[in-house]
């Protein structure tokens, strides 16, 4: 298997050094809803993830959620909530958003507020090998305490300097150094340190979380290639500072963007479409199909004609799914297509390639089928490379079609109540009740749950 290697510029082979593979994957920053460019991050190592486990790989995966810096604090002053709280609403949104596209729970998603005391052991080192000083309450890392910096970005440092993308304060030594801990200002929450009070910088909380869960150097670091500068860059930086220990990930994959018209999708721009409104207006399987359609480093643009486009695709391949086959001496032979499928994955995870081979297959089941020839074999092929791609194949969610049910009985029983024939209305409440779903009549509407 080979995969791009960020760090390199080069498609190398992928060799862990045991049965397990550490994967450790940036996740998101929950001071508002996650769009679909997150959604393709996560289907994208999630496709990953499920290959690697379909060649016999155990894949020790962490995601971590910054839940902590100024957009949170930021976004919990405009809702009026604290910063826990906003974080704990967008995370578990995220999660069961996750569930829905299909999407493989991480062994472990730590959260940066739950990891301050190694991450201030981690910046307490820094300061003690001399990578990191501090001024006034504030930690800087010193970038040019390092011969390599820039080395995944191909930056010069010299380069650098006039264009840093890091504020420039006038106690910092360098205008390049970023922060590893920021004092606390009036209102802000903050946790204790040697320093004084404060939190955490942005790329310190992600080098502590992957060395406590996974190792001073793991097999894959991922995330969108918007992160490789400043944010993986400084992770190289102090992760390696920090252990000694070269590389801190073998493995950099990084994902290409996901567009709305021209500008890349982000939450910053305000030009973006939640994961939660894609996952209403289109299925799950489509918008994995969407995801994949392309090589994962390559961008995509998200619109409703693309996706209505993934849904056809998807009817394909159902149609070959449903035909009834004849069981015969004669047998579809599927190696060829096994053989060829994964030849696409190991190839830089070429979800394009590997699709085109999924539809030779279903074309060749649709063949066969038409002359009289048995399928079933064709059949569990298709569905076993689908399943590596994640795909569940449902035609309709089976919860969505009973929540119609019950909405449309709702709606006879308020026009049976409007009609004075309550004993009617109260069977269809009390039914309903039996089959553990609660009516609660409010006074604009009438609202129901599932009991547990």
């Amino acid at each position: 298997m080979k995969i791009h290697n960020t760090l390199s510029g080069k498609t190398e082979s992928f060799k862990p050094t045991g049965n397990t593979v550490s994967m450790y994957v940036c996740g998101i920053t929950p001071y508002s809803p996650a769009h679909v460019g997150h959604a393709m991050r996560s289907v994208v190592f999630d496709v990953f993830k499920r290959y690697l486990e379909y060649k016999g790989f155990q894949v020790l995966h962490i995601e971590n959620f910054t839940d902590i810096d100024d957009k949170m604090i930021e976004g919990a002053s405009k809702q009026g909530i604290s910063v826990s709280e906003l974080a704990e609403s967008n995370i578990s949104s995220y999660l069961k958003e996750m569930d829905m596209l299909g999407v493989l729970r991480a062994n472990s998603y730590p959260r940066a507020t739950a990891e301050i005391e190694n991450i201030v052991d981690m910046i307490s080192g820094l300061i003690e090998n001399k990578s990191a000083y501090e001024i006034n309450g504030d930690v800087y890392f010193r970038v040019r305490s390092i011969s390599d910096y820039g080395k995944l970005s191909d930056r010069d440092i010299e380069k650098l300097k006039s264009g840093a993308r890091v504020a420039i304060a006038d106690h910092k030594e360098d205008a390049l150094d970023f922060a590893l801990w920021k004092s606390q200002k009036p209102g802000e929450p903050a946790w204790q340190s040697p320093w004084g009070p404060g939190r955490p910088g942005w790329h310190i909380e992600c080098s502590a979380m992957a060395l406590e869960y996974l190792g001073e150097s793991i097999d894959i670091h991922g995330g969108g290639q918007d992160l490789i500068f400043p944010h993986h860059e400084n992770e190289i930086a102090q992760s390696e500072s920090f252990s000694g220990i070269k590389p801190f990930a073998k493995f950099w994959m990084h994902n290409g963007l996901v567009r709305l018209g021209e500008d890349k999708m982000s939450k910053s721009l305000g030009n973006m479409v939640t994961i939660g409104q894609a996952l209403d207006a289109h299925s799950a399987d489509a918008l994995r199909l969407l995801f994949i359609s392309a090589h994962y480093r390559s961008p995509i643009t998200y619109n409703e004609d693309a996706v209505v486009a993934q849904e056809n695709a998807l009817q394909r391949i159902k149609s070959a799914l449903k035909l009834d086959g004849l069981e015969t001496e004669s047998k579809m032979d599927t190696s060829s297509y096994i053989t060829n499928f994964e030849n696409a994955m190991d190839d830089d995870l070429n979800t394009p390639k590997a699709l085109a081979v999924i539809f030779d297959l279903v074309r060749e089941i649709h063949k066969e089928h038409k002359v009289g020839n048995a399928i079933s074999d064709g059949q569990e092929t298709l569905k076993k490379i689908t399943g590596v791609l994640g795909l569940g194949l449902q035609d309709k969610n089976p919860d969505s079609d009973s929540d119609d049910l019950i909405e449309f009985l709702i709606e006879i029983r308020l026009s049976l109540r409007n009609a004075n024939q309550y004993e009617l209305a109260d069977k269809i409440r009390d039914g309903l009740l039996d089959l553990g779903i609660q009516i609660e009549d409010g006074v604009d509407k009438t609202s129901w749950k599932r009991l547990p």
